[in-house]
Order: C-alpha cells, then structure tokens, then sequence
C-alpha cells in the first residue's frame, strides 16, 4: 500500500497529474504573455531607451524574491498559500502596469515590474515544489507535467499575436487575467507542508556556501564561469528578439518567438538521453555553439530574401536553451548530488546565470541598443547582433579549451 506524503494514491495520480498541469500552463503563460513582446511594446511607446533596465529587473528578482520569499517566508506559509497571495496581488499590478507605459512614467513602469517580479519569481520555484512534493516517490511524472508551463508559454505567445497585441501595452491586462485565474485556482491545489528548517543558518543556506565549495572542482568552477559569461549574449536574445523581429516585417511576433518554445519543448523531453550518451562538454559546446549561430544568423536576416534566417534563428532556441541550460542543471546534479547539496547548488547555477549573467548582458545589450536610431531598420539591427555572436563563439572556444570532465551521468532508471 502506498505511503501517504511518499507516493501518489493509484486511484487519483491521473486527476493529480491533471491538476497540476493546469498549474504549471498558467504558471508560464503569465510569463509568456509579456515578457515575449515587451521590448516592442516598450519600443512602441517610446521607452527604447529603457529596455535594458526592465530586462534587468528579471535577474535582480530572480536574486532579491528567492532570498527574501523563498528563503523566509515559506517557513511561515504553505506553498499553496504563497501561491495565493503572491498571484493575486501580483495580477493587480499587472493590471495597473499599462497605465505607466509612457514616456512620462518610464521610470515608475520600471519601478513597479521590479516590484511585481520580485513577486512572481518565486512561485516558479513554489510550483515546481507543490508539484515535486504532491508526486512523492513518482518524480517520474514531473517531466510531464513542467512541459505543460512551455505549452503555456507558447499558447500565451500565439494569444497574443493572434490578437495582434504584440506592440500593446494591453500584454499585462492578459497576463493579469491569468494571474488572478491562478491565484484563485491555487486554493484548490494540494496541501503541501512548508520546507522544515535546514540545518546550520539562514545565512549559510541563503549564501550557498556549502554549494560555492563544489568550485573547487577546477572542471565544475570552469562550467560555472562559462554559464556565466553566455547568459550576457543569452540576455540580449530576450529583451531585443522581439523589435528585431518586427523590424524585419513580421507582424506576428508573438506567435513567430513562440516557435522558439515548440523547439524548446522538442528537445527538452530527450535531453536525459543525449546527456548519457554523449556527456556533458558535447552538449554543454553544441548549446554555446548554437547561440554564435543564432545571433550570426540575426545579423543577416531582413525582411526580403534572407527571412529565413530570421525564423531560424528563432528555431534554435531548443537547442541554444536546452542543450546549454538543461544540460548544465542535469551536470549540477551529478556534481552537487554525492555532496548531498543539490538544492543549494541549483540555486547558485541559478544565481550566476539568469542572476549575474542576464544581468550584465540586459546593461551590456542596452550600451549597444543605445548605439542604434531611435526606430531601428533591419539593417541597423545586423551591425548589434554581431556582437554577441562573436562574444558566444569566443566562450565556445575557450570552454572547449579548458573543460575536462572526468565525470559521465551513468544510465538512470
């Protein structure tokens, strides 16, 4: 017989596992539903100058919300109550972010999606927790549901180009929608206890340290530094994909970046696969290798008779994502796991990557942008995205220069 809190009930895993993917769709299509476009939107209205700083603001909650919300409160609050609150408040500044996308409020916009990322990015991790926790023993199952959150994302993309909402601030007014819709939703998700108290302090556990020693390891130290260092070209892709895009005459933007995710998707199921088969450094070189495709193919396509290149580009985000990022957390694992620091380690990946990384990429891709007309042609375009094709193939050298893993995942069950 099952043990409750350690395996799924046989006569309510489909109905849980059905649940849950309702969660994680809306959980991402949220996301999906502004974050896509909003370089065009904010373009559009006149706020080119600032999209750097709102695509910074992603990393700094990513670092910020985890600490103080992840860290601190869910010793206090269940995950599913966290889910509540945050999502519900959450969707009411949504709703009110359309009003300040002006020249006259940029600042305060930018202000504000501080605030409200620093809300939302920790119910990703209280998510994927509700949803870890719900299945016990049945991890297996997790695979499944968490592509229903890249599903989201594209359906929020397709939504919105199809509504032709790509360049309008009414992205946020859909988001809030669904935000509202989830925070409701998420008083009738699963009871799952709040994390007990780990041992030796907050701070050691906020710090990482533990996990900041596996850099000992000169192979692990290296991955990190070149996680690093192509999450700044990695940055660029997602605050200036979308006016790219539009520069060179699709109207359907959303719906065209959407194809990013469809490819994303399709690569991410077979990943555990190719990581046996092939080990980490060919995955790890073929996902930086794919970025200095991307962006060199971003530096010739127009809206004539190279668009090819542009949906492309857009094409490889399956395997510029998955091959690099996926890849990279499986490799954490294999490293952190026999230290018995998994989580911590994951975290620190986190924090170098979509924190320090993106980071410095959305200032570094705003000094370029700030190089370019006010309205941008395609051909102006082709002369910022050399930039970080170079930058992502100089990283691709120099990992495959001096990465050496003597490390292979062996087959898992």
């Amino acid at each position: 017989m099952a043990t409750l809190g350690t395996s799924v009930p046989q006569g309510t895993s489909g109905l849980l596992t059905g649940r849950l993917s309702v969660l994680m769709f809306m959980q991402f299509f949220v996301w999906g539903a502004w974050n896509v476009t909003l370089g065009l939107v904010m373009q559009t209205a006149g706020l080119g100058n600032m999209i750097a700083n709102a695509f910074s603001v992603g990393p700094i909650a990513s670092i910020a919300g985890s600490f103080l919300l992840g860290m601190a409160a869910t010793r206090y609050l269940s995950p599913k109550m966290l889910m509540v609150i945050l999502h519900l408040v959450g969707g009411a500044i949504l709703f009110y972010l359309p009003a300040l996308v002006t020249p006259e409020h940029g600042g305060e916009f930018v202000w504000l999606l501080l605030g409200y990322m620093i809300l939302y990015m920790p119910t990703v991790g209280l998510a994927n927790t509700i949803a870890l926790k719900s299945f016990g023993e049945r991890v297996d199952r997790f695979p499944f549901v968490r592509a229903f959150g890249t599903l989201g994302w594209i359906a929020a993309g397709l939504i919105v180009g199809w509504a032709q909402l790509s360049a309008s601030a009414d992205i946020f007014r859909v988001a809030a929608v669904v935000s509202i819709a989830l925070g409701l939703y998420s008083f009738s998700l699963p009871n799952v206890a709040a994390d007990a108290p780990p041992g030796g302090s907050l701070m050691r556990q906020v710090l990482c340290v533990e996990a900041f020693g596996l850099m000992r390891q000169r192979s692990f130290l290296i991955f990190i530094a070149c996680a690093t260092l192509i999450s700044i070209p990695l940055a660029m892709y997602y605050a200036y994909a979308s006016p790219y895009v539009a520069a060179a005459g699709i109207s359907n933007v959303g719906g065209t970046l959407a194809i990013g995710q469809m490819s994303e998707l399709l690569f991410m199921f077979s990943m555990p696969m190719l990581y046996r088969h092939f080990g980490v450094k060919p995955l790890l070189l073929v996902g930086m290798l794919a970025w200095a495709a991307r962006y060199a193919l971003f530096a010739i396509g127009d809206g004539g008779s190279s668009l090819w290149a542009v949906y492309l580009g857009v094409a490889l985000h399956g395997v510029c994502y998955d091959f690099f990022f996926v890849a990279g957390a499986i490799y954490t694992g294999t490293i952190a796991e026999p230290k018995g620091v998994n989580a911590q380690a994951q975290g620190m990946l986190t924090l170098f990557t979509y924190g320090v990384g993106m980071l410095l990429g959305s200032q570094i891709g705003g000094l370029l942008y700030a190089q370019l007309p006010a309205a941008p042609s395609i051909s102006d375009w082709h002369s910022m995205w050399w930039y970080p094709a170079i930058a992502a193939a100089c990283i691709a050298l120099l990992f495959q220069l001096t990465f050496k893993d003597k490390s292979r995942m062996e087959a898992q069950p």
